[in-house]
């Protein structure tokens, strides 16, 4: 009988070095140096963590001097940043690999777990209708209306208005595309219409849109 070895779940390093702070590197940095010295989880580091050291403290040097806006200083800070993210990039594999999927041990590095739980879908905002307008023959009315990243498609409705009411009774019609605007046909002209959208999402449909009304010619 065969035991079924336990899946061994990868923790990786917060990392997006590129986007963050010259001061978040050193505190990073610092942070990864003092957890991994004298660290028995993890012997035989790729970087050595005195150098490292050494980098991170320069680094903090050039980011005072560079204050001045002297470009050859923070031509230099630029160079040591890069020099401590590659080191920091190194020992994060590292970490990643020797932890062997425990937390505690992860930690203890002084690396940050990136999250892995799934940020769940959020609804889409409400449509915007840009203008209703007339078509370019009798009897149609152009809508546009500003497309929504990530929806699935959009649902436009028209009724006639009588005496300015609400309409009694909706035609709708689906699209997966608002560019270029989309024509309805067939209208009667001298005939009040509105229109209201919706889109639908991974959550499913947002709310109508508040009317937006044309008379047709």
């Amino acid at each position: 009988m065969t035991t079924q070895a336990k899946k061994v779940v990868k923790i990786k390093p917060l990392e997006g070095y590129t986007a963050m702070s010259d001061a978040d590197i050193v505190q990073r940095g610092t942070a990864a140096q003092t957890g991994l010295t004298g660290n028995s989880n993890f012997q035989n580091l790729p970087v050595d963590l005195a150098v490292l050291k050494t980098d991170i403290e320069s680094l903090s040097a050039l980011i005072a001097e560079s204050l001045d806006g002297s470009k050859k200083v923070i031509a230099q800070k630029n160079k040591q940043r890069e020099a401590v993210i590659k080191m920091l990039l190194l020992l994060g594999r590292f970490v990643e690999v020797h932890c062997n999927g425990d937390m505690a041990i992860f930690t203890s590095s002084g690396f940050v777990p990136a999250s892995t739980a799934k940020v769940p879908p959020a609804p889409l905002p409400l449509p915007v209708i840009r203008s209703v307008d007339h078509g370019v023959i009798s009897g149609e009315i152009v809508v546009q209306v500003e497309a929504i990243p990530k929806a699935v498609h959009y649902e436009i409705r028209y009724g006639a208005q009588v005496n300015g009411a609400a309409p009694g009774s909706w035609t709708s019609k689906v699209v997966t595309k608002v560019k270029p605007p989309v024509g309805f046909q067939g209208l009667t002209p001298g005939t009040v219409y509105a229109f209201q959208v919706r889109a639908l999402g991974k959550v499913g449909y947002t709310d109508w849109t508040d009317s937006a009304t044309c008379m047709c010619t």
